[in-house]
């Protein structure tokens, strides 16, 4: 789960992270009162979407920037006219853009100098990983890419959490002297608890700066969380924003069903998240695109299995479906008949190839070819996906 910056500039300050004064507002109202704890002098104004590159993305109208320095208050407000209810493109959110329902008003520094600072699960190590680097303001890929001597990488096990020799080698190849070492250490160390008390997946700074008159900041802030452990960070929870996500995503969040919507138009229905991606890939072998990752689960029932067909069909960029079930304790007649019942609920008026394999197979065969169904099946998965791709193609 993602949050906003101003949410996760909240979090920063619980811990002693130091963050400049700011205020988020919703309406136009809203933007009036908090401007008006602001002296008449610079000030930045930042539209909050979940998405990077606000900076350098346009809106909809045309307008430039989703984060504006201005030099007054009155400025503040027109810009916030602008940006307020407009959808703004980034190189992250897609042609589409997303709409900006909230900004946030926070103090213009003057900047000395400009660092990276993230902490993320390292999957392949089992721990945490921090990259810093004096390339701040940039994105780590491109610094990856272009100056990969410049990024500092330490792995924090889990078992032995955050030491003080590692944040003294982060502060040093971060170039820092005498008392900065002391307090980038102590800024380091309520990172990583926010982190680990939190069940964060990735917390990025970018940038962390250093001010003129040598303080350090987190002029940006990105936070995601471990969906799994929600369960244990109730005020966490609050503070996600559904419009920030795919209605079709959060409709599968209450059926319990692991839906993620992507760019193409072959949707799929799969149990298992390993057979999703195999799936996935094997239709674009045969020239496909798929239109979703969708894993109902190795337990999924009927109102489940219904419950998917009817996100899937939601999705107007659908042009065909590929349901890919391999039986084990997901039962092939459970899944034959919640296609069946969604045929019945909803028109089906896009091809849909079946492969089913594993428990139950022969009764879940019957129970569609009985069914007077338009359902193509399919005998191994290679026959699945080059007929599905065949037929969107015949059908376009």
């Amino acid at each position: 789960m993602n949050i906003h910056e101003y949410q996760a500039k909240r979090l920063f300050k619980e811990y002693g992270i130091p963050v400049s004064k700011g205020y988020a507002a919703q309406s136009m109202r809203e933007c009036e009162t908090a401007l008006a704890h602001f002296t008449d002098g610079p000030l930045v104004v930042k539209s909050q979407i979940h998405a990077g590159g606000r900076g350098k993305g346009t809106f909809a109208d045309g307008f430039k920037g989703g984060v504006h320095v201005v030099k007054t208050r009155d400025a503040g407000l027109e810009v916030a006219r602008r940006m307020l209810g407009n959808t703004l493109v980034t190189k992250q959110t897609g042609p589409a853009g997303r709409k900006v329902q909230t900004l946030f008003f926070t103090d213009a520094v003057k900047i000395k100098k400009e660092y990276y600072l993230a902490m993320l699960v390292d999957r392949a190590t089992s721990s945490t990983m921090i990259i810093a680097s004096t390339e701040g303001g940039m994105d780590i890929e491109e610094v990856a890419r272009t100056a990969p001597d410049k990024i500092i990488k330490v792995s924090v096990p889990p078992t032995m959490g955050l030491r003080h020799h590692q944040c003294r080698k982060l502060a040093f190849g971060l170039g820092f002297k005498g008392d900065q070492v002391r307090e980038f250490a102590r800024i380091l160390t309520a990172l990583y608890k926010l982190y680990w008390e939190k069940n964060a997946m990735m917390v990025e700074i970018n940038p962390f700066i250093e001010t003129e008159d040598g303080q350090f900041q987190a002029l940006d802030a990105k936070v995601s969380f471990d969906d799994n452990a929600l369960f244990a960070h109730p005020e966490i929870q609050q503070l996600r924003d559904l419009n920030e996500e795919d209605p079709k995503e959060i409709e599968a969040s209450k059926f319990s069903l692991n839906y993620i919507a992507l760019d193409g138009n072959i949707a799929c229905l799969v149990n298992g998240a390993g057979l999703a991606m195999a799936t996935m890939d094997i239709i674009k072998h045969y020239g496909g695109e798929p239109a979703n990752f969708l894993d109902v689960g190795g337990g999924a029932n009927e109102e489940q299995v219904t419950a998917a067909f009817r996100i899937i069909l939601s999705d107007a960029n659908v042009k065909g479906i590929l349901v890919n079930i391999f039986g084990g304790i997901m039962k092939c007649d459970i899944i034959a008949r919640g296609i069946i019942g969604a045929m019945r609920n909803v028109q089906l008026d896009r091809p849909l190839v079946v492969r089913l394999e594993g428990t139950n197979v022969e009764l879940g065969q019957k129970l569609l070819s009985e069914s007077g169904l338009p359902v193509v099946t399919a005998s191994t998965l290679s026959d699945a996906a080059e007929k599905i791709v065949a037929l969107v193609k015949k059908a376009s």
